[in-house]
């Protein structure tokens, strides 16, 4: 490992985790090994190749996790990446309990990463779902039919906006709950605003 890439915020990101110290520590030794710079972004270890991000180093309660910038092109013929939510489009995780696991995967770890070197040199980009891809939950899609200005003024708003509050109502299990939503929310569509304006 050249300590010419590391970088020193890394290490004093290191130098005080609580927790996953010595997964942390044993992923970047991984990381720099595939020839990739060493960068502090989002207040975690992050490497890239020619500026472009590739993979991340963050911990959470239950694991720790490599997180690979463009994870959705990867092949994982090992079936071991992991979309962290269903409205992550790009980014995939490869997950970690112990320092143990990390050294048994060492090999795949480090295929995963000259995989995704290779894909950002080919240029490739993460074809994102249109908006329109995101189905508009029925208790919402009455009250536009319902009433045409709503629909107008939903309509108007930003392609990110309209996601916002389909995201927002879609995400109830139960109908009412997606109802009283929709209801709470249609003045501030009706007014130009976003959900979180």
């Amino acid at each position: 490992m050249t300590t010419s890439r590391m970088n020193p915020k890394v290490d004093e990101f290191l130098s005080k985790a609580k927790t996953w110290k010595a997964e942390y520590e044993k992923l970047r030794s991984i990381v720099l090994d595939c020839e990739l710079t060493e960068d502090f972004k989002w207040m975690h270890p992050c490497y890239t190749f020619e500026k472009k991000n590739i993979v991340l180093i963050h911990g959470f309660k239950e694991y720790c996790a490599l997180l690979f910038q463009k994870g959705a092109l990867l092949k994982d013929p090992h079936g071991i990446l992991i979309q962290q939510t269903e409205n992550v489009q790009a980014a995939r995780q490869i997950r970690f309990t112990n320092i143990e696991e990390i050294v048994e995967m060492e090999s795949m770890i480090k295929a995963y990463i000259h995989e995704a070197i290779e894909v950002e040199k080919a240029g490739l980009e993460v074809d994102f779902k249109k908006h329109e891809e995101y189905i508009i939950p029925e208790e919402f899609q009455n009250k536009l039919n319902e009433i045409p200005a709503l629909k107008t003024a939903f309509e108007a708003l930003t392609p990110g906006r309209q996601r916002a509050y389909i995201l927002h109502f879609s995400a109830p299990k139960q109908s009412k709950t997606r109802e009283s939503r929709v209801e709470k929310c249609m003045q501030q569509i009706l007014d130009g605003k976003g959900l979180n304006d």
